[in-house]
């Protein structure tokens, strides 16, 4: 029998940095009343330049391991899920493995966008099955300032920068803290079109002493994505509920993706849960993608919304399309 996962700890950082909609409007035609009622955002962090996503992920990997009364040594494998790595090569996951000062364990970088923290659990959760005394480091990290045109007030106001970690471990039974029940993964690459960034890879190459174009920022076609996420994880989400004979009502509290106010208030209705049941910071920290909902999660545990016996569902969506949901047990 393979050995069932769970989180040993959790930690999140975000930079210091405060962006606020009203500093927004100073740079862009936009104004905090139109951000505000159809996004839910109030303001987002942003790092400094020269500061990296292994950056973010180093100081969230450092609660998750003191949270899990673990040091950096303990770790077997690192899992940096992020769409906006330090650089192509080394990945992210390489150089976080670097600055942990833990040479020779597997380190590599996931890219299924804002759902690359449940993608990464599930990654996690089979390299345990296989090798039960492993301790898994998943540091969901973006740099998302990095990749926002600030010409295009359609997109740049949703996004923030920052990092979540977990370290995933065995259980040895259904009463383990943290215990993951199930995950659920998705993906239709026929809709990759309406969530881009397209420049620097190997279909839209840099050259040489050419301009930089819009093709290197966030693209989205913003209604059609709104549709299909809200579509996408209600659907996964009954699916996985379905799978272990539970409903919403067995639900404690739902994390979603961070992503837009509009977006978790419509999940909601059509799952049938209060907004009381819903944890929301995206006002606090914008769309933070693959660190989202880690962030969310942490942040919600230290808040006291999770608290023994809490069965805590998680979903996300992001480009590609992916999608995911993730059951948990505390």
């Amino acid at each position: 029998m393979t050995k069932q996962s769970a989180l040993k700890g959790l930690g999140f950082h975000v930079p210091d940095k405060i962006v606020s909609n009203q500093d927004l409007e100073k740079i862009i035609d936009t104004t905090d009343e139109w951000i505000t009622t159809r996004t839910g955002i109030k303001t987002r962090h942003y790092a400094e330049p020269g500061i990296g996503t292994s950056d973010l992920a180093l100081e969230a990997s450092l609660k998750a391991l003191k949270d899990a009364g673990m040091s950096p040594g303990d770790l077997t494998h690192i899992i940096v899920p992020t769409f906006t790595p330090d650089s192509y090569v080394p990945s992210a996951g390489c150089i976080l493995q670097h600055k942990l000062g833990i040479p020779g364990i597997p380190s590599y970088d996931i890219a299924a966008a804002c759902s690359g923290f449940l993608y990464g659990l599930e990654n996690a959760r089979a390299l345990v099955a296989l090798h039960p005394e492993a301790n898994v480091l998943v540091a969901a990290s973006e740099v998302i300032s990095s990749r926002t045109n600030f010409k295009d007030r359609s997109t740049c106001v949703l996004f923030g920068d920052g990092a979540g970690a977990v370290v995933v471990g065995a259980c040895d039974n259904a009463a383990s803290p943290g215990r993951i029940i199930d995950i659920l993964l998705t993906a239709d690459g026929a809709l990759g079109e309406l969530l881009t960034v397209k420049g620097g890879g190997s279909c839209t190459p840099p050259l040489l002493d050419t301009t930089i174009g819009p093709e290197y920022f966030v693209q989205m076609e913003g209604r059609d994505v709104f549709k299909h996420a809200v579509r996408s994880m209600a659907t996964v989400c009954k699916d996985i509920l379905a799978k272990n004979s539970l409903s919403t009502d067995d639900i404690d509290l739902v994390i979603p993706h961070q992503a837009n106010i509009r977006i978790i208030q419509s999940l909601g209705k059509k799952l049938n849960v209060s907004p009381d049941r819903i944890f929301v910071n995206v006002d606090r920290y914008g769309n933070t993608s693959a660190a989202s909902v880690p962030i969310a999660l942490a942040e919600a545990r230290d808040q006291g919304r999770i608290t023994p016996g809490s069965k805590v569902l998680l979903t996300s969506f992001g480009g590609g399309f992916t999608c995911a949901s993730t059951l948990l047990q505390f």
